[in-house]
């Protein structure tokens, strides 16, 4: 039985002689593999098996036939065979790295191939096609997580790797999309939440956004210590992945890219916590610029370190004097007297809540806002 391939045509044409794809049994294929070396080689892809005029290369080893590749050799010379050899190599090779893909990657893939292709549209649909829903399992709640890692040419191909260490983390009942390069959307149990809430109902009142920015924060240290280093980790409200998944992956890509611009240093990203940030990434750039000028024409004390690192811990600490003297490990009075610093030369005292919002909105400007 004779068969072609996608590449048989093409390496035809650059041999320049006829071709072709022979099935032998793989009792006839030993003996003729006897009769040309005068020993037994089990077969291999690639191996060569030359006979009279007629030169054959295993191209497929089943269970009880062989592909082979046959071609007239006449003035076919050793480096030919040697490329046909390690071509046919190369192509089993791929071969055997698709199929070693495993049932869970692939539906992932499939999951992964579909989701960027309504990212990526102008009228996205919103709902997973019910193949794709895996029986049914997608429609219950689960924690979503957005992982973008920090280096582009590590551990681009470990899905098992890593979809072993979430598992390990968040139990067993975790789904893993790769999506692009570096950026992993996760989804973990929403049990998560309740096992957490009953270990500390005894002990305290936690929120739910708490226990999410708890579980991410442990997340993130286990995915940094033990398989990729730097990255970034979002995560949001518990949400049907069958029903929420495109809005869920935009609010989580909108989320990280505002925790990248506007909270440098920081690795973990909340969505709940960047309102502030998300109302003045929409205001064009050219406003944003203009607004700041006009700010900081009153005073480059904004632009000194020290008041910065000062007023960024005092907001971190809700307004609080002693909390954030004590924070930066100075007197109170100290802090007192940076705190009115700034209101003699700015007239703006952060200690009043309209003026504090003033000066909260500068610094997340200033951030951004580079041609300052």
């Amino acid at each position: 039985m004779t068969s072609t391939t996608e590449w048989l045509q093409p390496l035809q044409s650059i041999l320049n002689r006829p071709i072709r794809i022979v099935t032998f049994p793989l009792a006839v294929w030993n003996d003729l593999s006897i009769e040309a070396s005068a020993q037994y080689s089990a077969p291999a892809e690639g191996q060569r098996l030359e006979r009279d005029e007629t030169i054959r290369f295993v191209v497929q080893v089943h269970p009880d036939v062989i592909d082979a590749l046959e071609v007239q050799q006449a003035d076919l010379n050793e480096t030919e065979k040697e490329l046909i050899s390690w071509t046919i190599r190369l192509y089993a090779s791929k071969v055997s790295k698709k199929k070693s893909v495993s049932e869970t990657e692939s539906a992932a893939l499939k999951i992964s191939e579909w989701l960027l292709a309504q990212l990526r549209a102008e009228e996205p649909v919103f709902s997973l096609p019910d193949h794709l829903t895996n029986g049914g399992r997608l429609f219950a709640e689960m924690i979503p997580f957005l992982l973008i890692t920090e280096y582009s040419n590590t551990k681009q191909t470990s899905f098992a790797e890593l979809e072993k260490l979430l598992t390990s983390f968040l139990g067993e009942d975790i789904l893993l999309i790769p999506m692009d390069t570096c950026e992993w959307l996760i989804w973990g149990p929403s049990s998560l939440l309740k096992d957490a809430d009953s270990e500390l109902k005894e002990e305290m009142e936690e929120t739910v956004e708490d226990t999410l920015a708890s579980i991410c924060s442990g997340l993130h240290d286990m995915l940094t210590s033990e398989w990729i280093g730097d990255c970034h980790l979002a995560v949001s409200y518990p949400v049907v992945p069958a029903k929420g998944m495109v809005e869920t992956a935009i609010l989580l890509r909108e989320t990280i890219n505002l925790g990248r611009k506007f909270q440098v240093g920081s690795n973990i990203h909340l969505p709940w916590m960047l309102n502030l940030e998300r109302i003045l990434n929409s205001i064009p750039e050219n406003m944003r610029v203009r607004f700041l000028e006009q700010a900081l024409k009153r005073t480059d004390l904004f632009l000194e370190a020290e008041m910065l690192t000062t007023l960024e811990t005092f907001f971190a600490l809700d307004c609080n004097v002693s909390e954030t003297a004590k924070k930066l490990y100075i007197h109170r009075n100290t802090l007192l007297y940076r705190l009115d610093k700034l209101k003699n030369e700015t007239g703006l005292d952060v200690r009043l809540f309209r003026d504090a919002v003033l000066v909260k909105i500068i610094l997340l400007l200033y951030k951004v806002t580079k041609s300052i």
